[in-house]
């Protein structure tokens, strides 16, 4: 795999490079979003080396037959975009895609252009061949810095690279080297920290490491998912029904620890308590490597961040290898001003999810596959 920090400039300068993104971004986060500010680096680091760059994104999973579909234009994110980097970018709407070639002819170099939600054609989602050649056509070099969605067989993250010289952007690049820290010979102790709604989709990162970790500190959902197995009343709270009889198995794994106290409000647990802060908190005090995903309580309210927030302080005081994943959580220490405590924050979710379990991303695998790198 080739990656655009090993492009000499001279060789970009010049170039249209076909940037695809992870815009998918609600417009109330724009403020605090970790993947715009590292998209924008990007776009920075091009325009520097005076290419021309043609943006790809999707956002949510729009029906085109609804006429609330026009809500998840990428319009009011190239709007914000705009403004960090400090230069105008040309919006390509869906209307004007057939003549997107034409529109790009006309360009002058340097300059910046945003294509209309990709997911506003059926193309996108079904990694359809024809759809990604005429995505190709758009540019010179085709350049993968969404990591978020690299676990999407989608024709703007796989099918393109069969046509067109493809690379690996610098977001997605440090995204693979912060990985290999924690997945290839981890300093121990390793703890890894699993919470938000869903035990299911976290079920690979847990079977992956649950030998390789010392501890797994369980929160949100997922504790009361483990709470429910146990035949712990759980009230109206969040967890995952059809992950019972799995987590039911994990329930007398001693390296699976779970919240002493929790914090309930009208039945519902919405929060772990403070002596679970101070027990977890000690664990990862004596880490070498921390791996993060999901929330500790429904974050959305501020009196149910303590102890999300009181982890993250944690770390400021280890002196551990930490990764923290998931927009919600990430959006938090940002807007908390924590990040400083981090060592790596990832921009993937589901991608993170994925990668650390195992599963090849084919968004990565088509980019080993080009063959015309």
């Amino acid at each position: 795999m080739k990656f655009l920090s090993q492009i000499p400039g001279k060789k970009l300068s010049g170039k249209t490079v076909i940037l695809r993104l992870d815009l998918n971004i609600q417009n109330n986060e724009l403020k605090n979003s970790l993947r715009l500010q590292r998209s924008a680096a990007t776009v920075m680091y091009l325009l520097r080396n005076k290419c021309s760059v043609v943006i790809l994104s999707h956002k949510g999973r729009p029906d085109m037959k609804s006429k609330d579909a026009v809500k998840l234009s990428l319009k009011p994110i190239g709007n914000e975009l705009e403004k960090i980097i400090g230069q105008k970018i040309h919006f390509i709407s869906f209307a004007d895609f057939k003549n997107a070639v034409k529109i790009l002819s006309n360009k002058k170099q340097g300059e910046v252009f945003l294509v209309e939600n990709l997911r506003f054609w059926k193309g996108e989602e079904k990694n359809d061949v024809k759809f990604a050649k005429n995505l190709s056509k758009l540019g010179d070099i085709y350049v993968n810095d969404a990591f978020a969605v690299s676990h999407r067989k989608n024709a703007s993250v796989d099918a393109i690279t069969g046509f067109i010289p493809s690379y690996a952007g610098l977001e997605l690049e440090s995204e693979l080297e912060a990985f290999k820290k924690v997945i290839i010979k981890p300093k121990k102790p390793l703890v890894l920290i699993i919470g938000g709604v869903k035990i299911s989709d976290k079920i690979g990162v847990i079977k992956k490491f649950i030998t390789k970790a010392d501890w797994v500190l369980t929160g949100g959902g997922v504790a009361n998912t483990f709470f429910a197995a146990k035949g712990i009343p759980v009230g109206k709270s969040v967890f995952d029904k059809d992950s019972l009889s799995l987590a039911k198995k994990w329930t007398l794994n001693k390296k699976i620890v779970f919240p002493e106290d929790v914090s309930v409000d009208s039945g519902e647990i919405l929060d772990i308590g403070p002596k679970t802060v101070a027990h977890y908190s000690k664990i990862i005090s004596n880490a070498k490597t921390v791996i993060w995903n999901g929330p500790m309580g429904m974050i959305e309210k501020e009196k149910y961040q303590a102890g999300t927030v009181g982890l993250v302080k944690s770390m400021a005081r280890s002196k551990d290898f930490s990764i923290v994943g998931g927009g919600e959580t990430t959006s938090l220490i940002l807007e908390k001003n924590l990040q400083s405590n981090i060592s790596f924050l990832s921009v993937g979710g589901g991608a993170m999810l994925e990668y650390l379990s195992g599963k090849k991303l084919p968004g990565i695998e088509a980019l080993k596959k080009s063959k015309k790198v």
